[in-house]
C-alpha cells in the first residue's frame, strides 16, 4: 500500500472525485444535452436507466476481485486501473456520438461508462476495506463520501460553463482528464496479501430469507426510486418552466450538491442521536416535503432554496438508509450484505429514471412531482417490520 498516509488519503478522495464528477453531469446536464438533440423525456430516462444497470450488476464485480488476483498484481489495484481507464476511454469517445442518429450506440457506451465506474467504485471500497485500520475507517469514509460531494458540487458549475462557452467536446474530454488524475496515486498502490479468515460463509446469505431483511431491501428500493427519480426532472423542469440555460443547471446542481453534504452530516449525527427508526421516518417526510415543494416553484429565484432543501433532504435519506443497512449486515458476509442492499437500491433507481421522464411525458412536469413524492408513503407498513427487528436484536445479548 502507499506508504504516506496522506497520499493513501488523496487517492481515495480522488477516486471518488472522479466519481462524483461524472454523476455531476449525469445529474445537471445528461437530460439537458440529450433533450438538445430533440429527444424525448421517454428517452432521457431509458438512457438513464440503462447508463445505472452496472451499479445494479456491482455486487458480482465484486464477488469477482474477492476471488481473482488479476495477472498477479492484486485484488484491487488491476481493477482500478482498468475501471478507470474504460471510464476515460469512453469518455473521449462520447462526443462522436449523435444522440439523435445513433440513440443505441450511445446508451451502449454509456453502459460501457458506467461499468468502468462500478469496477472502480467496488474495489476503491474494498481496498480501503482491506487496507484501513479500525482507527481510520471513518476518516477514510468522511474523504470518500466528501470526495464525491466536492466532485459534484465544483464539477457542476464548471461543467455547464464549459459547455456553453466552449463545447459538449470540451466538457466529455475535461471529464476524461480527471478521470485519470487517480492514476498517479493508484499505480503507487502495492496491495498486502489477504488473510485467509477474511473467506465469507455463504450460509450466512440467508439474511435474505428473513423479513426484515426483505423490508430493508423494499425501502432501499423505493426511497432511491423517489429522490432519484424526482432529481433527474428538476433541471428540465426549470428549463422548460424558466429557460435556464447550461451553466444556471450547473449552478442550480452546485445548489443541490451542497444540500446533499449537509443533509448527510444531519442525518448522520441524528441516526446517533435519535435512533434508526426515527430518523428514518424523518427522512420520508423530509422528502416528501420536499419533492411537493419543487411542484409549487413559480419563478428562477424560489428554486434556489427549494433545490437545496431538496438536496438535503436528498442526503439524508440516503445517509439514514446507509447507516440503517450498515447495522443490519451480518459481520461473516458484511461488504457483501451491503452491496446487495445497495444493488436493490439501485434498481429502484433506474425504475425511478424511467418512470420519472416516461411520466413527464404523460402528465406533465408539476403532477409527476406530486406523484413521486406521494410514493414516499408506501414506506409507511415497511419501517414496523423492519425497527421491530432491529430493537430486539439490540436487547439481545450478542
Amino acid at each position: 500500500m502507499i506508504e504516506r498516509r496522506n497520499l493513501r488519503y488523496t487517492m481515495f478522495g480522488l477516486l471518488y472525485f472522479a466519481q462524483g464528477a461524472i454523476l455531476s453531469y449525469f445529474t445537471a446536464l445528461n437530460a439537458l444535452y440529450l433533450l438538445s438533440y430533440d429527444l424525448t423525456m421517454s428517452q432521457v430516462g431509458i438512457f438513464s436507466a440503462i447508463a445505472l444497470t452496472p451499479f445494479v450488476l456491482k455486487i458480482l464485480l465484486g464477488m469477482v476481485s474477492d476471488k481473482v488476483n488479476l495477472l498477479g498484481q492484486g485484488h484491487r489495484k488491476p481493477y482500478i486501473i482498468l475501471g478507470l481507464l474504460t471510464q476515460a476511454v469512453c469518455l473521449f469517445l462520447v462526443p462522436f456520438i449523435h444522440p439523435g442518429r445513433y440513440f443505441e450506440l450511445l446508451a451502449f457506451v454509456a453502459f460501457v461508462l458506467m461499468s468502468g465506474m462500478a469496477l472502480y467504485d467496488t474495489c476503491t471500497d474494498g481496498l480501503a476495506l482491506d487496507t484501513t485500520p479500525p482507527a481510520e475507517e471513518g476518516k477514510v469514509q468522511g474523504i470518500m463520501v466528501g470526495g464525491r460531494a466536492l466532485g459534484v458540487v465544483t464539477i457542476s458549475a464548471a461543467l455547464g460553463l464549459l459547455a456553453q462557452l466552449a463545447s459538449w467536446t470540451a466538457a466529455f474530454w475535461t471529464l476524461g482528464a480527471i478521470t485519470l488524475l487517480p492514476l498517479i496515486f493508484v499505480f503507487q498502490v502495492r496491495e498486502p496479501p489477504r488473510p485467509a479468515e477474511r473467506a465469507f460463509e455463504w450460509r450466512a446469505f440467508g439474511a435474505f430469507r428473513r423479513w426484515p431483511v426483505i423490508a430493508l431491501a423494499l425501502l432501499g428500493a423505493l426511497y432511491s426510486l423517489v429522490i432519484n427519480g424526482a432529481n433527474e426532472i428538476v433541471n428540465p423542469f426549470l428549463q422548460d418552466q424558466f429557460g435556464i440555460d447550461y451553466l444556471t443547471a450547473g449552478l442550480y446542481t452546485a445548489m443541490w450538491g451542497a444540500g446533499v453534504v449537509l443533509g448527510g452530516l444531519t442525518g448522520g449525527r441524528l441516526v446517533d442521536r435519535v435512533g434508526h427508526k426515527r430518523a428514518a421516518t424523518g427522512a420520508l417526510i423530509l422528502s416528501l416535503l420536499a419533492i411537493l415543494a419543487l411542484a409549487l416553484i413559480t419563478s428562477p429565484l424560489m428554486a434556489w432554496p427549494i433545490v437545496l432543501i431538496f438536496g438535503l433532504a436528498f442526503g439524508y435519506y440516503e445517509t439514514v438508509y446507509f447507516a440503517t443497512s450498515m447495522a443490519f449486515t451480518d459481520a461473516r458476509i458484511a461488504a457483501s450484505m451491503f452491496a446487495i442492499l445497495m444493488a436493490i437500491a439501485n434498481i429502484g433507481t433506474g425504475v425511478g429514471f424511467a418512470a420519472g421522464g416516461t411520466f413527464v411525458d404523460s402528465i406533465g412536469y408539476r403532477p409527476t412531482f406530486v406523484l413521486i413524492g406521494c410514493l414516499n408513503l408506501l414506506a409507511l407498513p415497511l419501517l414496523p417490520a423492519i425497527f421491530r427487528r432491529k430493537q430486539a436484536s439490540e436487547a439481545s445479548p450478542a
